[in-house]
């Protein structure tokens, strides 16, 4: 027995000799180090990749401050009938393998979105072992992609992460702008009862000058990349764009909401209540009557009182009930708003087929096929809304209060 284990172990020991080592490895000046794909379409046809590749001894040196003369990325292009023929084209420019493990960026051109669509784009990102399932995906609007991943940025040296956190910014603090990844828009674009919506992203500024260093040398920036909306697909095509209320409306619909704000008119002005939304949580299901869906959407929200521009008292429990039920008119116009322009686009961006298709899937199945066309835009939603005023601030009465008294 004691001569087996031995015989093992020997075994074991020399299957370790052609086991180890790092066959494939690759050292890191020997490949270039992807951090965002732009993809755009020129008149041919053809798809043009623009690669953002860092610059690992610049970046340093700005993040230490010194070093500044040099841009902290290099900008490739490329152009081929399909994403693996873009790769391959760059590596003739290029002197380094092209290494996309940490690409955490893909930039979607606006003409591209709406003509070619998302279908045939992504096959080569999922199916390749480098690319991650979670890198960002964002639509240029009223600029190139080219132009985005081209920007220099001043704070975040690396431009795509300059995008990938103002979209969470924007997300986290407005509602404006959703951050979504490369899974979960296959995951949208594969279902019969969602429709992906990803966020919008342009350049503001002197647009001749965001590649330059000049951009990032001067406190007022010449050229700056902006989140800009929601883009809403259709059988993986952009055909609208949401901003504003609009979109802060879908997202509430969605449960996207962490933070945003909600302004009330009162007594004739305009805006004059600000409320700032500090927790909410929304609730979609469907039921089905008279053998019809119908969808029910449930909100409820908390927040403080952060600015009142009119003479309020609000120690006065009848304000604060008064301010809710004008808040709450408000938020549920935002929403039903939101669902009728979807409804108009005949694209269910909230997943109201997803939620009917689990609990409702022999009714789902009659309807599934022409759901978007035909169910969607006639589809019965109803939405109520409850928003209560936790805090009121550090002042209970507005000074406007006051002035107001020595003018009397």
């Amino acid at each position: 027995m004691n001569r087996k284990r031995l015989v093992l172990l020997w075994m074991m020991l020399i299957a370790t000799i052609f086991t180890s080592g790092c066959w494939d490895k690759k050292e890191l000046n020997e490949i270039a180090i992807v951090s965002a794909v732009g993809l755009d379409r020129n008149k041919e046809g053809k798809i043009v990749g623009t690669f953002q590749i860092i610059n690992p001894s610049n970046v340093a040196g700005a993040l230490q401050g010194g070093g500044g003369t040099n841009p902290p990325i290099s900008i490739y292009r490329a152009t081929g009938d399909n994403v693996l023929e873009l790769d391959s084209s760059a590596t003739t420019k290029i002197s380094r393998d092209m290494y996309f493990a940490h690409a955490n960026l893909v930039v979607i051109g606006e003409e591209l979105a709406k003509e070619e669509g998302l279908n045939y784009i992504f096959d080569a990102f999922e199916r390749s072992p480098e690319f991650r399932a979670t890198t960002r995906i964002v639509i240029s609007r009223g600029v190139k992609a080219k132009d985005i991943i081209e920007t220099l940025t001043a704070i975040d040296k690396v431009s795509a992460e300059k995008i990938i956190r103002t979209i969470e910014v924007t997300e986290k603090t407005q509602g404006e702008n959703i951050s979504i990844n490369l899974q979960e828009v296959i995951k949208n674009l594969l279902s019969t009862g969602k429709e992906p919506i990803i966020s919008g992203f342009t350049v503001r500024g002197d647009t001749g000058k965001e590649d330059k260093m000049e951009n990032t040398q001067s406190s007022d920036i010449k050229a700056n990349p902006n989140a800009a909306g929601i883009g809403v697909f259709k059988d993986g095509k952009l055909i609208d764009w949401l901003d504003g209320d609009k979109a802060i409306g879908s997202m509430w619909v969605l449960d996207r909401i962490e933070s945003t704000h909600l302004n009330i008119d009162w007594e004739g002005k305009k805006d004059a209540v600000t409320y700032q939304v500090i927790r909410q949580k929304t609730n979609v299901s469907v039921k089905m009557e008279n053998g019809k869906p119908k969808v029910f959407i449930k909100v409820r929200a908390e927040g403080d009182i952060r600015e009142v521009n009119v003479p309020l008292n609000l120690t006065d429990t009848h304000v604060l009930i008064d301010i809710e039920k004008k808040l709450a008119k408000k938020l549920k116009k935002e929403m039903e708003d939101a669902v009728v322009r979807a409804q108009k686009n005949k694209s269910d961006i909230f997943g109201f087929g997803e939620i009917m298709h689990e609990n409702h899937p022999k009714e789902w199945k009659k309807i599934e096929k022409n759901w978007d066309d035909v169910s969607f835009p006639k589809l019965e939603v109803d939405v109520q809304a409850e928003t209560f005023i936790r805090r009121t601030g550090l002042r209970n009465k507005p000074f406007l209060s006051n002035l107001k008294k020595k003018d009397q």
